[in-house]
């Protein structure tokens, strides 16, 4: 087994052709190995694998510097540069996140997880290399679903002019996570079809010079044209063509379905991990599906990520014209439905909390400065969504509920949930967000409002006295759980209430309570700092209320365990009452 032996890239470099060949299917097996366990990202990665062999053969990382778009496919790059324990035995495969990381090894430059950032980052890279007089390349590997995103393409057409060495790979293997949209995939494509010569080539019209690689998943063809362009004087596009998900026939087959996966069964490509009922993604699909039939001009727009509301292939083909993603460009896309909007559509935008940072920006901008009735769903917005550091869904709440004339709304369960959505699709006075509950799916008996247009009125689901307790959103089952432990603790019953809106305060009602509380507490699934809770200990700054403040302190965490986040922020009923009393 050559995996085994290899340390460091100059390993790599010791292999002759045959053992390459034999190295690209031991990386596949111990990719195997990890994802059928562990899950992760599985087609980026192996349709790879040749030429993260190449690259390394050819370069000398970490002078040579590799930076790897998303980097959702640096498994392999993880493996040759002293990482393979992670791949190889179960016991260590926490050793290493999903993505390149800077505090694992020298070969890393970035951590990194949103998509279309590597041209940029490298430029930056190189420009330095070349002021302190150094030498060296540098590489940005960027798949083709990166390029429809503003970043990447602002980066492209920067490189031209740094003048000195830098490489950009563009892996190709015509899909994003679903399939691309946008039109310079005619032009990928048509550069596929000729081999690279056609007249129109959006590289070169940059500005760049360009090398075409047809066999992407062949590791001799790679290293003969990555050793053409290695210490070269100029900016240079090598275009691979690739297969995603190849050597595993499901993969290949299904594309979309592959590129991330749950752990699995090897054989049978089956997940472990069976749905546990009812999601707010395919709950929300069909929701979707049903207004857009009775009503031609609500449109729900993507970016690249139609699953995050359960908007599958066939739901897509459903939904029709109606359905428009946008490819990895979330700015364009809130920008996109404001102007939807303001002609009279219904348009609804959904991503992740983690990627709606991108659109700061347009809401700010584009969206709410102009007042168009557009809808932003947030979805995994909570602790209990993505623990990648890149990826954490805590930190909405301060950036959006601080933007001028935007509603957000925290619904506590899924009617809640869904008289929110229905409100904010059919009224026309406001830029409306809702975030897309995220600790599963809730049910209420209890009757819930089907109007949200008197602003700021927060929802008293108990009365009591001493204590208030304000649980926003995800955290609203937690404040009944905190509301039983003061009961039990005190004798007394705490006032219970849901304020359903993050943006603004309920001032009626907070006056109202100095008659006959003493202490609020505020919990909210989200970063403390510039959140929801601050707002209303400002409110009553200037009184003798005691304001107890309760979500997550602001920092990076990574790969966290919920349970123990909970703890260390004093988000159980337990520590919290302890606090209190």
């Amino acid at each position: 087994m050559y995996l085994e032996n290899i340390d460091s890239p100059a390993d790599v470099k010791k292999l002759d052709k045959e053992a390459r060949v034999v190295l690209a299917q031991e990386l596949r097996d111990a990719l195997m190995n990890r994802l059928s366990k562990k899950g992760g990202h599985f087609g980026p990665n192996f349709g790879i694998v040749e030429a993260t062999i190449a690259l390394h053969y050819v370069f000398d990382s970490p002078k040579d510097k590799f930076v790897f778009d998303v980097s959702h496919q640096s498994y392999c790059h993880k493996m040759l540069t002293g990482r393979k324990d992670a791949y190889l035995y179960e016991e260590h495969f926490t050793d290493v996140s999903g993505y390149t990381n800077p505090d694992e090894s020298e070969h890393d430059f970035f951590n990194v997880g949103h998509t279309s950032t590597s041209v940029s980052l490298a430029s930056g890279l190189a420009k330095a290399r070349d002021l302190k007089g150094e030498t060296g390349n540098v590489i940005a590997i960027i798949g083709d679903g990166s390029l429809s995103g503003g970043e990447a393409l602002e980066g492209l057409d920067y490189a031209a002019e740094l003048g000195g060495n830098f490489i950009i790979v563009v892996n190709d293997n015509d899909m994003s996570i679903a399939e691309n949209h946008g039109g310079l995939y005619k032009n990928l494509k048509e550069l596929r079809e000729t081999k690279g010569t056609a007249p129109c080539n959006l590289f070169k019209a940059m500005g760049l010079d360009y090398l075409y690689v047809d066999e992407g998943n062949n590791v001799e063809a790679l290293i003969e044209a990555f050793e053409k362009v290695k210490d070269i004087d100029h900016p240079v596009v090598v275009h691979i063509h690739t297969q995603k998900g190849k050597g595993y026939k499901l993969a290949e087959e299904n594309r979309e379905n592959w590129h991330w996966s749950s752990p699995f069964n090897v054989e049978t490509g089956e997940r472990f991990a069976k749905g546990g009922g009812e999601s707010y993604a395919s709950l929300t699909s069909a929701y979707l599906l049903d207004k857009m039939k009775k009503d031609e001009k609500v449109v729900v727009v993507t970016a690249a990520m139609p699953t995050n509301i359960g908007f599958t292939a066939d739901k897509r083909k459903e939904a029709g014209k109606q359905f428009i993603d946008v490819g990895i460009a979330e700015e364009h896309g809130v920008a996109f439905v404001s102007g939807l909007a303001k002609n009279g559509a219904k348009p609804v935008f959904s991503t992740h909390s983690s990627f709606m940072q991108r659109t700061y920006d347009q809401i700010s901008q584009d969206l709410c400065i102009n007042g168009n009735p557009a809808t932003l769903l947030v979805n995994t917005a909570s602790i209990y969504g993505m623990s990648d550091v890149t990826h954490l869904g805590i930190f909405d709440i301060p950036m959006m509920s601080n933007i001028p004339n935007l509603v957000y709304l925290a619904p506590t369960n899924s009617e809640e949930y869904f008289a929110m959505l229905d409100w904010s699709i059919e009224q026309d006075q406001y830029p409306v967000a809702v975030r897309i509950p995220c600790n599963g799916v809730h049910h209420t008996q209890e009757p819930v409002d089907a109007d949200y247009g008197e602003l700021n009125r927060y929802k008293v689901t108990q009365e009591g006295s001493q204590v208030a307790i304000l649980a926003l959103g995800d955290f609203y089952q937690l404040g009944e759980q905190v509301a039983e432990a003061i009961k039990t603790h005190t004798g007394v019953a705490p006032t219970l209430i849901n304020p359903r809106y993050i943006t603004g305060l309920d001032e009626a009602l907070l006056s109202d309570l100095k008659k006959n509380h003493t202490t609020v507490i505020t919990l909210e699934d989200g970063s403390l700092e510039g959140g929801f809770g601050e707002k209303i200990a400002r409110f009553y700054g200037s009184s003798d209320m005691k304001v107890y403040n309760y979500g997550l302190k602001k920092e990076f965490i990574d790969r966290y365990k919920v349970s123990e986040l909970l703890e260390e922020n004093h988000l159980t009923p337990e520590l919290i009452v302890a606090d209190i009393f």
